[in-house]
C-alpha cells in the first residue's frame, strides 16, 4: 500500500511531468510559434483550490525591460541548487531553448537582442488581465501579494505609496505581507493599513516594547474556497532593523520566529484548516530552511530574493513557489485538497509579455490617473545609453546601473571610493535608449536616499565588506540578512566566498592609483542609503541625474574590479 507521503510526491512529480508546471514544456514550443495571449494563459484547471501569487512589484506600474541575474551564488547546502543556477545551466535544467521567449524571460544571455524581439515585460494593467482570466476560470481563487509593493518609483515616493495602494486595491488581493513598505515610516504604514480592504498579515511582526504580536498585523486569515478551509499565514521580511533603518519603525520587531510559526500552524490546523499557505517575504533559501523546520505548511509563496522559477521546489511535503519581481510574472497554483490533505498540484509561472497580453482598460485608466500629475517630470529625458551599453541591476556583485551610480558618487561628491547598496530592484535600459528621470528613480527611489560623504580608514572599509559578505555568503541561510554584495566604485578586491567571516576579503586596491588599501590610511568615501538617522547629503537621484546630464551619452568601461574565488 502506497503511503500518503509517497502518493503526494508521486502526484507532484506526475504533475510536473505531465503539464503540472507548464512553463518548461511551453518554453520548448515558444521558439517555434508566435506568442499569443491565449497560449500564455493556457492552463488545465485542476483540483479545487487556486492560488494567484505576485510579489516584489516595487511600484512598477508600466511595462519595463528587466534582465535576470548573471551571477547568483549559492553556498552551503544551497550551492548549485535553484535559484542559484543561471544562464545556460538554468535553461538546460528546465529544457528551455536558446533564443526562445522562455530564455528571454528567465535568463540573461543575449538579453539585449531578445529584448528587442520580444519587447517589454510587466505592466499592472497586463497583470490585471491575467488575474481576471484566472478568476473567470476559478472565481474564488485567492490573490496573494508577497510585499515590496509600495516602494520603488517616482510616483510611489511622491505619493507616499498611495499610487500603489490605489492600483492594488483595484486588483483586489485577499492578503499581503511586507518589507520595504515599512520604510514609509510606521505612521504612514498604519494610516494605509487601517483603510486596506484586505488582510495585512505578519506572524513575525511584534510590538518591540512588549514582545507581543502587533495588533495591526494579524498572523493569519482563513478563507473558504473550493469547499476547502484555507489558512494564509503572513511572514514579513525578518531582518527589517538590520537591512533598513529601524528608527523609521521603532514600534516593531521582526525575526524569523520559527517557534511562533509552528504555533500558528498548529493553531490554524486545530481550527479546521485543510490547507496551510505561508505568504512569505523571507527569501528563497530562508523559506527552504523554514520548510524543513516548521511542520504542516503545504505551500510557501516565496518573495524578497526576486527569483523566478518555472517549477516549485519540494521540501518534505511543502511546495515553495517563486514568482519573480517587478510585475514580470504571475504564478498560478491549482491544488487538489481532499479530507484535509494536499494530494497534488499544478503550477504555471506566467510571463507578462507586454506586447502580447491585452491591457485591462479599467486598470490602464487607474494607472494613468496615478501618473498624470507627474507626467512632465517622469518623461524628461536626462541622457541616453550608447549603442552598445545596457544598464541592468541584478546579481551578487556590481551591475552596470550600480557602476553608473558609483561613478556619479565619485565624480559629483569628489570621493576616492563609492559604496552603493546591493539592492535587487530596478528595471533595465537597452542600448541607444533614452534615460528619463523615471528611469533614474526606478533604481534609486527610497525614503532615505541621502548621498553622504565621509572619511573611512582602510580597516573600516574592510570591516564593511566582510560584514556584507557574511550576510550574503554565510552557509546558514538564517544569517543571510541583507541583499546582494555592496557595490563598490574606485575599489577593487578579491573575495573567497568559502572562507569564514573576516577572511573572505583580500587584495583591496584603490583603482585610481593601483595602491593596496592601507588599513591605517583614511579615504574619502561617498555612498547612499545609510540606515543611520540624521544622514546628510544631496539625494542620490539628483546626484545621478547631474552626472548623466554631464555625460550625455552613457558608456561604461567593463568592470573587472572584483575577483571571486570559490564559486
Amino acid at each position: 500500500m502506497i503511503s500518503r507521503r509517497d502518493f503526494l510526491q508521486t502526484s507532484m512529480a506526475a504533475a510536473a511531468l505531465y503539464g503540472g508546471s507548464g512553463f518548461g514544456n511551453w518554453g520548448r514550443l515558444a521558439a517555434q510559434q508566435s506568442l499569443t495571449q491565449s497560449k500564455l494563459l493556457e492552463f488545465d484547471t485542476y483540483g479545487n483550490v487556486s492560488l494567484i501569487h505576485v510579489t516584489d512589484i516595487h511600484a512598477q506600474l508600466k511595462p519595463i525591460f528587466f534582465r535576470e541575474p548573471e551571477i547568483n551564488i549559492g553556498v552551503g547546502d544551497n550551492r548549485g541548487q535553484v535559484p542559484h543556477v543561471t544562464g545556460s545551466d538554468f535553461r538546460k535544467l528546465y529544457g528551455i531553448d536558446d533564443g526562445s521567449a522562455s530564455a528571454y524571460a528567465l535568463s540573461y544571455n543575449d538579453f539585449t537582442a531578445l529584448a528587442q524581439g520580444y519587447g517589454r515585460v510587466g505592466g499592472l494593467d497586463r497583470v490585471a488581465t491575467v488575474i481576471n482570466h484566472i478568476r473567470s476560470d476559478r472565481p474564488d481563487a485567492l490573490l496573494l501579494d508577497g510585499g515590496d509593493t509600495w516602494h520603488g518609483s517616482y510616483t510611489c515616493h511622491h505619493t507616499a505609496g498611495q499610487d500603489m495602494v490605489n492600483v492594488m486595491n483595484t486588483l483586489r488581493p485577499d492578503a499581503m505581507t511586507f518589507h520595504w513598505e515599512f520604510t514609509l515610516g510606521s505612521d504612514r504604514v498604519t494610516e494605509i493599513i487601517e483603510k486596506l480592504p484586505f488582510a495585512a498579515l505578519g506572524q513575525n511582526i511584534f510590538d518591540s516594547e512588549w514582545d507581543e504580536p502587533a495588533d495591526l498585523f494579524p498572523p493569519y486569515k482563513f478563507f473558504d474556497t473550493g469547499g476547502v478551509k484555507v489558512a494564509v499565514i503572513g511572514q514579513a521580511f525578518p531582518y527589517m532593523p538590520i537591512a533598513n533603518p529601524g528608527w523609521m519603525f521603532p514600534e516593531y520587531s521582526f525575526g524569523i520566529r520559527d517557534e511562533n510559526m509552528q504555533v500558528m500552524v498548529n493553531e490554524v490546523r486545530a481550527q479546521g484548516a485543510e490547507l496551510v499557505v505561508c505568504l512569505s517575504h523571507n527569501g528563497f533559501d530562508v523559506d527552504k530552511q523554514m520548510a524543513g523546520i516548521v511542520k504542516g505548511i503545504d505551500v510557501i509563496l516565496s518573495g524578497h530574493t526576486h527569483d523566478a522559477l518555472p517549477e516549485p521546489v519540494l521540501i518534505g511535503k511543502t511546495i515553495i513557489v517563486a514568482s519573480g519581481s517587478n510585475g514580470k510574472f504571475v504564478s498560478r497554483v491549482d491544488l487538489d485538497v481532499r479530507s484535509g490533505q494536499m494530494m497534488g498540484f499544478r503550477h504555471k509561472l506566467i510571463p507578462i509579455f507586454s506586447d502580447v497580453i491585452t491591457p485591462d482598460a479599467e486598470m490602464t485608466k487607474i494607472i494613468d490617473a496615478q501618473r498624470s500629475p507627474f507626467a512632465k517630470q517622469l518623461n524628461e529625458v536626462i541622457g541616453q545609453t550608447s549603442d552598445d551599453q545596457t544598464l541592468y541591476r541584478r546579481g551578487n556583485f556590481n551591475g552596470t546601473w550600480d557602476d553608473l551610480i558609483c561613478n556619479a558618487l565619485i565624480e559629483e561628491r569628489e570621493a576616492d571610493i563609492a559604496l552603493s547598496p546591493g539592492v535587487r530592484w530596478g528595471p533595465s535600459i537597452l542600448p541607444g535608449q533614452d534615460i528619463t528621470r523615471e528611469d533614474i528613480w526606478n533604481v534609486t527611489s527610497m525614503s532615505y536616499g541621502e548621498a553622504y560623504k565621509t572619511e573611512m580608514t582602510g580597516e573600516f572599509l574592510h570591516i564593511i565588506l566582510e560584514d556584507v559578505a557574511d550576510n550574503l555568503f554565510n552557509p546558514d541561510p538564517y544569517y543571510q540578512q541583507g541583499g546582494d554584495m555592496v557595490r563598490v566604485g574606485g575599489l577593487g578586491y578579491r573575495i573567497d566566498i568559502n572562507k569564514p567571516q573576516g577572511q573572505r576579503i583580500t587584495e583591496m586596491t584603490l583603482l585610481k592609483t593601483g595602491d593596496k588599501i592601507d588599513p591605517a590610511k583614511t579615504y574619502n568615501v561617498a555612498g547612499w542609503a545609510s540606515v543611520n538617522e540624521g544622514t546628510e547629503g544631496p539625494k542620490i537621484w539628483d546626484v545621478v541625474e547631474n552626472h548623466i546630464r554631464k555625460q550625455g551619452t552613457i558608456s561604461l568601461d567593463p568592470n573587472n574590479s572584483v575577483e571571486v574565488i570559490g564559486a
